[in-house]
C-alpha cells in the first residue's frame, strides 16, 4: 500500500492556530481570576478562576497537541523536500520539550532547521527573526510567569507582562504556523523541473 503523498498541511495548520490564539487569549482571563481570588479570597472568585483555569488547561492541551502534531507533519515534509536536511528524529522533535534546560534552546533549532529545509525562499534575516521572537516571547513568558507568581502574585503590572508576552508568543507561532506552511504549499504545488533525457 503507497502512503499518503506528502502536502501542505494547511488544515491542520489551521486548527492549530485557532487554538493557540484561543488558549493565548483565555490565558488572560486565568490570570486575571486567579489574581482576583488571591486579593478577595471568596466563594465566587474561588469558583471563578477554578472553572477558568480548567477550561484553559483543557484548551491550552489541544492547542499542544494539534501544534505537535503540525510539527511532526511540517518536519515529514521538509525531508520529502530536502531529504539532506539534518532534522531530528520524530521522538527527539516531541521528547526535547519536555526536558529542562533543552527545552529553553532546542525546540527553536527544530523549528528553524524544519523552516530552512521546508524551501528555498526561507529568509534567513527575516523568517528566522519571526521564530526568535516567538522564541523569546514565549521564553519571557515563562520566566515573567515564574518571578511574578514568586515575588509579586498581587501585581497588576507584572500580570500585565506576563500576559503581554503570551500573547505576543501565541500571535507569533500563528505567523510561524503560517510561514513554514505556505512555503510547504508552495514547494509541493511549483512543477517538478524537467529532466534532460525527457527535452531530448
Amino acid at each position: 500500500m503507497s502512503s499518503k503523498p506528502p502536502g501542505s498541511p494547511l488544515i491542520l495548520a489551521r486548527c492549530a492556530q485557532a487554538a493557540i490564539a484561543a488558549a493565548a487569549v483565555l490565558d488572560v482571563f486565568r490570570a486575571v481570576a486567579v489574581q482576583n481570588r488571591r486579593i478577595h479570597p471568596s466563594a465566587a472568585t474561588l469558583h471563578t478562576s477554578g472553572s477558568v483555569s480548567q477550561i484553559f488547561v483543557y484548551l491550552m492541551t489541544l492547542a499542544v497537541v494539534l501544534f505537535l502534531v503540525w510539527l511532526a507533519r511540517s518536519r515529514r515534509n521538509a525531508l520529502a523536500l530536502a531529504p539532506q536536511a539534518a532534522l531530528p528524529g520524530g521522538g527527539w522533535l516531541i521528547g526535547a520539550w519536555l526536558i529542562p534546560v533543552v527545552n529553553l534552546f532546542v525546540p527553536r533549532r527544530f523549528v528553524l532547521g524544519i523552516g530552512r529545509a521546508s524551501s528555498p525562499a526561507w529568509n534567513p534575516g527575516r523568517d528566522s527573526a519571526l521564530v526568535n521572537l516567538w522564541w523569546a516571547a514565549w521564553v519571557g513568558h515563562g520566566i515573567a510567569l515564574t518571578l511574578t507568581t514568586q515575588a509579586a502574585p498581587g501585581s497588576r503590572a507584572a500580570l500585565a507582562v506576563t500576559e503581554a508576552l503570551m500573547l505576543a508568543a501565541g500571535g507569533l507561532l500563528c505567523l510561524v504556523i503560517e510561514r513554514i506552511t505556505t512555503l510547504q504549499g508552495a514547494a509541493f504545488a511549483a512543477p517538478a523541473p524537467s529532466s534532460p533525457v525527457a527535452q531530448a
